[in-house]
């Protein structure tokens, strides 16, 4: 569910038209909607809620401070992977906001800077990870609380790029020696092994991964009991697909029956990292057409939204759904299908004003005739669109918009052309 409808061939977030806040606030801009990010956080709460989850917002997902502050405000942790992302939960809130610290390349003052600032738990990667915290807190007469990440070696589940549970990935340890990595650490005083730590990857449509992962950690949480450690947290991250195409992800509910047996097997807390389920189809981008032309009997829709707004297309071949905001009398409303051949359209390439071959939002989509200033928007775009935007080609990142009913309000201003050498120093001036 989400709260972006066509009404009367006009597009509208929640009750704003989306035309009227691409006239205020310009193009290229990031929408959402305030009720499709809580009715999703929701989705997760409700159907974990036998388990009392600790549900920690991925950060990476979608960092604009309003985002995760309201995230905090409706309930929610953060999940981080950098010093930043910690900075930027901190700043969120609430103050008692529960923060997991994940990602395999924590630097020891990122370590101590967590540790300083009371983090919930650290998701340990690798070996000398572990004990790079170890000395850390022992540094710091502190004991460092930890999940071991183990890579269960699934099969393949998604794109190559964002899989992380399959064979010879950076992410976690190898299921075949993580027990000896846990045995290193029994007894130690500065590092306690509180819990098992396992992302499949993201995103995925099936809830068969989660129920072989489940499986398999399990048994490690048996193993890591015997050896001695007091595991009481199984973390099982995020990764739950969402709607790109058509109706293609499953409701939490479906996850939850594969995972919660395993919570009540173990008596573990479980945690969950979701990111991508809540934010994804929360924002939308709007663009402007800037310029249509035919060239090698191709169609190209050139529009001021480029791989530097929205890099999924180029950089995971990602499908997003593209349609005008305010579609003409003679095509439909809103296709069902925007695979299909959709009467009144011609496969078109949607393009930016980047200069790479690569810079593309769609290939060969069925849309309808444009023209200059037409507004298109390209749904499902509040994940991994803004937080992985760049000024490639020194261009400024776009505005965001966070509307709510019938009000809106700036939440990132669009950066102008001083922003971008702001932090530069002109040595030769």
């Amino acid at each position: 569910m989400d709260h972006f409808a066509y009404r009367h061939r006009s597009l509208y977030c929640e009750d704003v038209p989306v035309a009227e806040l691409a006239r205020e606030y310009g193009t290229p801009l990031y929408l959402y909607s305030e009720a499709t990010l809580i009715h999703h956080l929701k989705q997760i709460q409700t159907a974990f809620a036998e388990a009392k989850p600790i549900i920690c917002y991925s950060i990476k997902a979608n960092g604009n401070l309003s985002i995760a502050r309201l995230m905090g405000q409706h309930g929610a942790g953060f999940d981080v992977t950098s010093g930043g992302e910690y900075y930027r939960a901190q700043k969120a809130g609430p103050a008692d906001a529960k923060i997991v610290f994940a990602g395999v390349g924590k630097t020891d003052a990122e370590i101590r800077y967590a540790l300083e600032n009371g983090v919930y738990l650290f998701d340990v990667e690798s070996e000398q990870e572990l004990h790079a915290i170890g000395r850390v807190a022992e540094s710091m007469k502190v004991v460092a609380k930890v999940a071991l990440r183990v890579n269960p070696d699934l099969p393949p589940k998604t794109h190559v790029k964002t899989d992380t549970s399959v064979k010879g990935v950076k992410f976690g340890l190898d299921i075949e020696t993580v027990l000896d990595v846990a045995r290193g650490v029994v007894g130690h005083k500065h590092v306690t092994v509180a819990g098992l730590h396992m992302h499949l990857g993201s995103p995925i449509l099936s809830a068969e991964p989660y129920r072989l992962g489940c499986e398999k950690g399990v048994k490690l949480i048996a193993e890591l009991r015997k050896q001695g450690h007091n595991v009481t947290v199984l973390n099982m991250g995020g990764g739950f697909g969402i709607h790109y195409r058509k109706q293609e992800a499953l409701p939490a509910s479906e996850f939850a029956k594969v995972i919660l047996p395993a919570v009540k097997e173990t008596g573990c807390q479980l945690v969950l990292e979701p990111g991508r389920f809540i934010v994804g189809n929360a924002g939308i981008l709007v663009s402007s057409v800037l310029f249509t032309k035919e060239t090698g009997g191709k169609r190209y829709v050139i529009q001021d939204a480029a791989m530097n707004d929205l890099i999924r297309p180029t950089l995971y071949d990602s499908f997003h759904r593209i349609w005008p905001v305010t579609p003409k009398d003679d095509v439909l409303e809103k296709p069902d299908d925007f695979e299909a051949a959709i009467p009144g359209t011609l496969p078109q390439d949607v393009v930016g004003p980047v200069c790479e071959s690569g810079d593309f939002l769609a290939k060969a989509r069925n849309l309808p005739t444009l023209q200059r200033g037409d507004l298109l928007a390209v749904f499902s775009a509040g994940a991994y669109g803004m937080a992985m935007a760049s000024n490639y080609n020194a261009r400024c990142r776009a505005a965001e918009v966070l509307v709510t009913g019938h009000t809106h309000r700036l939440i990132r201003r669009r950066e102008t052309y001083s922003d971008l050498v702001a932090c530069e120093v002109d040595c030769l001036k």
